[in-house]
C-alpha cells in the first residue's frame, strides 16, 4: 500500500480513540439500561434524575430520544464500539487504507452533527437535560475534532500545500478548540436554566 492509502494517524489519537470511545460507550450502555427499564416500568427512576433540570427521566420520554425510531443510545453501543475496536487496532500497529479513516471522519461527523441537534432540542424543546447524555456529546466532540486533525495531519483528506503550516499550527494548539467548543456549550446551558441555577446560589 502505498503512504495515502494506508494514511495511519499516530498513536496518541489511537489511545484517545479507546479512552473517549470507552467513555462513550460506558454512557451508552448506562442509557439503554436505563430506557430498558423505563420501558419495562414506566415509573421507574433512572440514577441520574438529580433535579427538574438534571433528569435523564424527562429527556428519556420524548420522542428525541428514539428519533430514528429505536433508542439513540443503541447508536452509541455501536459506534463507540467501532471507535475503542479502531483504536485498539490503531494501538496494535495494524494498517487501514485511507477509506477506513475517510469512514471515520463521516462517521464522526454524522455523530457531531445528531449531538448538536439533540442539545438545541434538550435545551430548548424538551427543557432538561442528561448527565450520561452530556458525557456522550462531549466526547463525540473530541472525537470528530481530533479524527480531523489527524485525517488532515496523515494526508486521509488532501491538504493543499499553501494551507499544511495552517495544519501545523493548529496541530500544535490543538486543545484550544475542544475547550472553546465545550466553553460555548456550558454558556448555551448556564443561561438557558440560569433562572433555576440562581435558585441553588
Amino acid at each position: 500500500m502505498t503512504p495515502a492509502e494506508r494514511a495511519a494517524p499516530g498513536r496518541a489519537y489511537g489511545w484517545l480513540l479507546v479512552v473517549a470511545g470507552a467513555i462513550g460507550l460506558a454512557a451508552s450502555a448506562v442509557l439503554t439500561v436505563d430506557k430498558i427499564r423505563l420501558l419495562e416500568n414506566p415509573g421507574y427512576v433512572p440514577s441520574c434524575n438529580i433535579n427538574p433540570i438534571i433528569s435523564c427521566g424527562s429527556v428519556m420520554r420524548t420522542w428525541q430520544a428514539s428519533v430514528f425510531g429505536f433508542p439513540n443510545s443503541l447508536l452509541g453501543l455501536v459506534g463507540f464500539a467501532v471507535v475503542v475496536a479502531s483504536g485498539a487496532g490503531l494501538l496494535a500497529g495494524a494498517a487501514a487504507r485511507r477509506w477506513y479513516w475517510l469512514g471515520m471522519q463521516l462517521g464522526t461527523l454524522f455523530g457531531v452533527v445528531l449531538v448538536h441537534w439533540l442539545m438545541g432540542q434538550t435545551l430548548y424543546t424538551i427543557g432538561a437535560v442528561c448527565p450520561y447524555c452530556m458525557v456522550v456529546w462531549a466526547v463525540t466532540i473530541l472525537l470528530f475534532w481530533y479524527t480531523t486533525l489527524a485525517n488532515l495531519r496523515s494526508g486521509a483528506i488532501p491538504v493543499p500545500a499553501r494551507l499544511r503550516v495552517v495544519v501545523r499550527e493548529v496541530a500544535r494548539y490543538h486543545w484550544v478548540v475542544p475547550v472553546l467548543w465545550y466553553t460555548v456549550i456550558a454558556l448555551l446551558v448556564l443561561n438557558r436554566f440560569w433562572y433555576y441555577w440562581r435558585t441553588l446560589l
